[in-house]
C-alpha cells in the first residue's frame, strides 16, 4: 500500500468504505426478513437492499469525488511545490488558492517557505560575492591558457574525457562529435595511448611524447602526461588552428565518479543525457518526415554548454504551408539541407553512450526509428520522457505540457526559439536538470527505481522502449 498514490490510496478507501456499507445493509435486510418469516416479503426487501445499495453507492460516489478534487489534488500539489522549492531554484511563493479547503495548511506550508526563502537568499547573495571572484580569476586563467598553443584534454584513468579546450573540441570535431565524458577511445586509437601510458608507468615518468592516430587516420603528435596515483592523464596535442579561440569544457566532479557496468543501478545524475526535439511534416510518425532535429547533453546532472546538436533536414517533399506555421521551417530553409539519412548518423554519434530523453518521447522516437528502417542505424538507446517524469514529480492529475512543466520548475522558454528543435530541447534539458534534485529527494536515485516509478504513469503516455 505504501507504494501507491495518495490518490489511489483514497479512492480504495472509498471503494471499501461502499463495499462495507453494502455488506452491512444487504446483512441486516437478510436478517431482517429471516425473522420476519415470511417468503411473500422477499421482493420487498430486495427491492428495499437494491435501493439502499444504489443511493450508499452514488453517495460514496459523489463524496470520493469531491474529496479528490479538494483534498486529495490540492494535497499532491501542495507536496510537489514543496519539493520543486526544497529541490529546484524556484522562489515563487506557493499557490495557496487550489488548497482553500484545506484550513489552515497551505498558508503554514507558505510561511515555511517564504522564513527559508529569505534565510536562502541572505547566504546566497554571499555565495553570489564569492562566486563574482572566482569567476573573474576563472576568466584570467583561461586568457593565460589562450596564449598557450597546445589542445588539451584531460581523462579519467577509465579514458572518460573530463575536460577539452576549444583547441581540442576541433581536433576531435574531426573524429566524432566532442563530448564530456566521453571516451578518449572514441577519437584516438585505443593501442597507442595504452603503450604510452605503459611506458610512463615502466619508467616511472610523467610526461612523454606521443605520435597518434585518430579514427580518421589522421596523425596528432604531442605530448602525454599523468597526474595523481592512477587518477588520470593529460593529453597535450598540436592545434589545428593556434591561434582560434579555447573555451574550456570541463567537470573535474567527474573525477570522482566510478562508471557503473550496470545501468539499471547507476545513479540518475551519473547518467549521460541527450535531450532533443525534432520538428515534422506533419503528426504522423508513419508517413511524414523530420525536417528539424535540436538536441543538448547532459552530464553530471548538468547541461554542458557548447555541446549542441542543431541542423534542418531536407525531407525531400514540399512542407505544409501548417506546419511551417507552427515551426517556422519553409522549403526555402531545407533546399540545401541534408537529408535524413546524413543527418540520422552524426545525431546517432552524438547520442552515443547516453540515455535519450524528450518530451512525449514516443513521437519523437518513432519518427527517428521509422525514417533509419533500412539502414544500419539503430536508435536502441535507453529513453525516459519529460512527460512521464512531471507525472511522478507533480502528480498524474497536474498538466503535463512542456508549457506547463517549464512554468512550474521557472523555466523561460524565450517566444523566439519556441516550437524550434534546440530551443525546445534546450528547455527540456533545463526542466531534466531541475527535476533530478526533486527525485533524489524522492529517494528515486537510480535509473532502475526511476524507470519503475514511470511506468506507474504509462496511462499518460506509452512507456518507450
Amino acid at each position: 500500500m505504501k507504494d501507491l498514490s495518495l490518490r489511489l490510496r483514497i479512492f480504495l478507501f472509498f471503494c471499501l468504505l461502499a463495499v462495507g456499507s453494502l455488506a452491512i445493509i444487504s446483512g441486516g435486510l437478510f436478517m431482517g426478513y429471516r425473522q420476519l418469516g415470511n417468503a411473500a416479503a422477499l421482493s420487498s426487501f430486495i427491492t428495499a437492499g437494491t435501493i439502499s445499495a444504489l443511493g450508499i453507492t452514488g453517495l460514496v460516489v459523489v463524496i470520493w469525488l469531491l474529496f479528490d478534487e479538494n483534498v486529495s489534488k490540492p494535497i499532491e500539489g501542495l507536496a510537489a511545490g514543496v519539493r520543486v522549492r526544497a529541490h529546484a531554484n524556484v522562489q515563487d511563493d506557493i499557490e495557496a488558492e487550489a488548497a482553500k479547503y484545506l484550513g489552515d495548511l497551505a498558508p503554514a506550508v507558505s510561511a515555511i517557505h517564504k522564513r527559508l526563502a529569505s534565510e536562502i537568499k541572505a547566504s546566497t547573495d554571499a555565495v553570489v560575492e564569492r562566486t563574482a571572484r572566482l569567476e573573474a580569476q576563472r576568466a584570467q586563467l583561461l586568457q593565460i591558457l589562450s596564449d598557450i598553443p597546445v589542445a588539451v584534454i584531460v581523462a579519467r584513468q577509465d579514458h572518460s574525457i573530463v575536460l577539452y579546450d576549444g583547441q581540442a573540441a576541433d581536433l576531435m570535431e574531426r573524429e566524432c562529435p566532442a563530448r564530456l565524458n566521453g571516451s578518449v577511445f572514441d577519437y584516438l586509437d585505443e593501442s597507442s595511448i595504452h603503450q604510452a601510458l605503459k611506458a610512463l608507468n615502466e619508467h616511472e615518468g610523467a610526461r612523454q611524447e606521443i605520435g597518434i592516430k585518430g579514427r580518421s587516420g589522421a596523425i596528432y603528435k604531442g605530448h602525454i602526461r599523468q597526474f595523481g596515483d592512477n587518477a588520470g592523464y593529460t593529453l597535450m596535442l598540436e592545434p589545428l588552428a593556434p591561434d582560434a579561440a579555447r573555451p574550456l569544457v570541463y567537470d573535474f566532479d567527474l573525477l570522482e565518479k566510478e562508471a557503473s557496468d550496470d545501468l539499471n543501478n547507476c545513479a540518475l545524475r551519473d547518467l549521460t543525457f541527450v535531450v532533443f526535439d525534432s520538428e515534422t511534416t506533419g503528426l504522423d510518425p508513419v508517413s511524414d518526415d523530420v525536417v528539424q532535429l535540436g538536441a543538448v547533453r547532459v552530464v553530471n546532472g548538468k547541461i554542458v554548454e557548447g555541446e549542441v546538436f542543431d541542423t534542418l533536414v531536407n525531407p525531400g517533399r514540399p512542407i505544409p504551408p501548417g506546419s511551417t506555421a507552427v515551426h517556422h521551417v519553409s522549403d526555402q530553409m531545407v533546399a540545401d539541407a541534408p537529408g535524413f539519412e546524413h543527418v540520422s548518423r552524426a545525431f546517432h554519434r552524438f547520442c552515443e553512450n547516453a540515455v535519450i530523453i524528450a518530451h512525449n518521447a514516443p513521437f519523437d522516437m518513432a519518427f527517428l526509428r521509422r525514417q533509419c528502417g533500412g539502414t544500419d542505424i539503430a536508435f536502441d538507446h535507453p529513453v525516459l520522457d519529460t512527460v512521464h517524469l512531471s507525472a511522478v514529480v507533480f502528480g498524474g492529475s497536474a498538466e503535463h505540457t512542456l508549457d506547463a512543466l517549464c512554468n512550474r520548475l521557472d523555466v523561460t522558454i524565450p517566444e523566439t526559439v519556441r516550437h524550434t528543435a534546440l530551443g525546445d530541447a534546450l528547455a527540456t534539458a533545463e526542466a531534466l536538470v531541475a527535476m533530478i534534485p526533486i527525485l533524489e529527494g524522492r529517494g528515486l536515485r537510480s535509473f532502475a527505481q526511476v524507470r519503475a516509478e514511470v511506468k506507474k504513469h504509462k496511462r499518460i503516455l506509452t512507456v518507450d522502449a
